[in-house]
């Protein structure tokens, strides 16, 4: 379903192998959170995607596992950001921000995707779903 999906948007991704049930096991073990739905279908199907030079649309479960501890146990981030451990990441900008669903409760809670900005250290609402966020962000209609 999600390889189709995003096909229809653009031939210029790359799929990885599904990830196994172990690795999706290890992403909400290490993270302390059950992956939402709609993210867990997409890595079951490819353990990442990105375009042809390299550059991720979605992050596979190693990357979500190193990018959110690094964020959420980085020290001189206390200082500079408001906690990081209330989204979890699962995409990049390729400019220093990130996409992710916000965590509330210990859970992924609603469908809405956010986008955080490094500079400002805001968190803005860009999507109602993981699919409108793989539509618009590779349609352009996601600017940050």
């Amino acid at each position: 379903m999600w390889k189709s999906f995003i096909n229809r948007i653009s031939m210029d991704y790359l799929f990885r192998n599904p990830a196994s049930e172990p690795e999706i096991a290890k992403v909400e073990e290490e993270l302390k959170i059950q992956l939402h739905n709609d993210l867990s279908c997409l890595l079951r199907e490819t353990n990442g995607v990105s375009d042809k030079n390299g550059c991720p649309l979605i992050w596979s479960t190693n990357q979500i596992i190193k990018e959110n501890r690094k964020l959420r146990n980085q020290e001189d981030f206390e200082d500079l950001y408001m906690p990081l451990d209330c989204l979890l990441f699962f995409s990049d900008a390729g400019n220093g921000d990130l996409f992710g669903y916000s965590i509330h409760k210990g859970s992924i809670q609603k469908d809405d995707v956010y986008v955080w900005n490094h500079e400002n250290d805001s968190r803005t609402w860009v999507a109602p779903s993981l699919e409108k966020f793989v539509e618009w962000w590779t349609n352009g209609m996601i600017k940050v």
